[in-house]
């Protein structure tokens, strides 16, 4: 593990600097309306703040045990980080980079989601089987979802109002309405699905099979699998460009990203990037 962030540039491929943050990075999130990464240290009980304008760490923020998952709310003003050692979320201001709010959530929650136009956010607790469904407005957990065998990653649909969440322990993907906060259906997977992104405007999620090196296409509308791609060796983090085009998935044992054309369902580039890459965001 080098405790860097590796800094792609998406148009040659190519990676143009890395930045030190704490020890063990594993989650990742943008906020591109304060030019901003955040970047949540799991042995060092920290986030890192990075400007995106200058590549620096601007900020440290203490949170709470084994922070592994960060991300950012629609407005940019709060950010959301799982501590899987003290089963619990801290908020962040992001104008002042301090917590404002500790949650007390399930057992060893792993990723969290926020809802891209309501008040909620939603996190895997890895040892209950659960989401723990947030308010935004009043940092309160509203609604308890159980939805299988070691949840782990998750993602929003707003426009469909689903939410997708691998399940590490049943090779399949919960599927649950975020109206209802009830499931409507499981999908299967490949060996150790980790985590999902989704893109809402193409109707897919791809989630990232670690033990199959493979990344699974679902179609969102019908709630099918309509590809099953290799994706390198151990894909772990998954990220989509804003037009659908390009998925980039973190491949920890080859130390690269790997860029997929979701048109061909292809690898068209492998990124060398530093030890055991997890987390992907895209600004």
């Amino acid at each position: 593990m080098s405790n860097v962030v590796s800094v792609i540039d998406t148009s040659s491929n190519t990676v143009i600097t890395t930045i030190p943050v704490g020890s063990f990075p594993f989650g990742v999130a943008a906020n591109p309306s304060l030019a901003r990464v955040y970047v949540a240290n799991v042995f060092s009980d920290t986030v890192s703040v990075i400007s995106t304008n200058s590549n620096t760490v601007t900020a440290t923020v203490p949170v709470g045990d084994s922070p592994i998952a960060v991300a950012v709310g629609p407005t940019g003003a709060r950010a959301y980080v799982t501590n899987t050692d003290s089963d619990t979320v801290s908020v962040i201001d992001t104008s002042s980079n301090t917590v404002i709010a500790t949650i007390p959530v399930g057992d060893r929650p792993v990723c969290v989601a926020v809802h891209p136009t309501q008040a909620r956010a939603y996190v895997t607790n890895g040892d209950s089987a659960t989401v723990s469904v947030l308010s935004t407005n009043t940092n309160a957990v509203i609604a308890t979802v159980p939805v299988g065998n070691r949840p782990s990653g998750v993602a929003v649909d707003g426009p469909r109002a689903r939410a997708y969440v691998p399940l590490v322990g049943s090779e399949a993907v919960s599927v649950f309405n975020t109206d209802t906060n009830t499931v409507i259906g499981t999908v299967p997977a490949g060996d150790f699905p980790v985590f999902v992104a989704v893109d809402t405007t193409r109707a897919r999620a791809y989630v990232t099979n670690f033990d199959a090196d493979t990344l699974s296409v679902i179609d969102t509308d019908t709630t099918t699998v309509t590809a099953t791609i290799p994706a390198g060796d151990g894909p772990g983090g998954v990220a989509v460009d804003p037009a659908g085009r390009r998925a980039y998935v973190t491949d920890e044992n080859w130390d690269a990203v790997s860029v997929i054309d979701t048109d061909t369902n292809t690898i068209t580039a492998t990124i060398p990037v530093e030890d055991a890459p997890v987390g992907v965001a895209l600004k």
